[in-house]
């Protein structure tokens, strides 16, 4: 993972679709110097660790270059989403975005102090392709404006995503 340096203005152009990235900072997770938090995705037999794409890190804004992982599910399979402690306490939600990660489609409230959360099916999106961000809730001011975001993607397997050029047309 590399990590780029922001201001509030500045930015990746996905790290700032991210919508509810709160007025403040985050929970100070990872403020005794070390790396910022990951979250657990499980679906079926996958469980992938998931990197920011942005964090208040020591009380600065981070936001970090990469590609989020994408994940082929089952349809009407359960999603785990599992945070760490601070963040729990701190709160969070789940954004769904689509295969682009530009629209926003919706949103999840996870309830207050809440680790795990597997109140998601990997058929509750409408489209075959999308991503779910884990959005850290913000309560102060420090780090220009930024919350921890995690995004995550997903293809429902034996459904077309639209993106085959190769498939028939008629």
């Amino acid at each position: 993972m590399t990590r780029v340096g922001t201001t509030a203005s500045g930015g990746v152009a996905v790290l700032a679709l991210v919508a509810g990235c709160g007025a403040g900072g985050s929970s100070g997770a990872a403020e005794q110097g070390g790396p910022p938090p990951t979250v657990r995705v499980q679906s079926g037999g996958q469980d992938v660790t998931v990197q920011p794409s942005q964090y208040c890190l020591d009380g600065t804004g981070e936001r970090y270059a990469g590609t989020p992982p994408v994940i082929e599910v089952q349809p009407d399979s359960t999603i785990s989403l599992t945070v760490p402690d601070a963040v729990a306490r701190q709160g969070w939600s789940v954004q769904v975005y689509d295969d682009q990660l530009q629209d926003l489609l919706g949103e999840v409230d996870v309830p207050e102090d809440t680790p795990t959360f597997t109140g998601i099916n990997s058929s509750d999106a409408v489209p075959p392709a999308y991503y779910l961000v884990v959005v850290e809730d913000s309560q102060d001011s420090s780090c220009s404006g930024l919350s921890g975001a995690w995004p995550v993607g997903f293809i429902r397997s034996g459904e077309d995503a639209g993106t085959d050029p190769a498939a028939p047309t008629g």
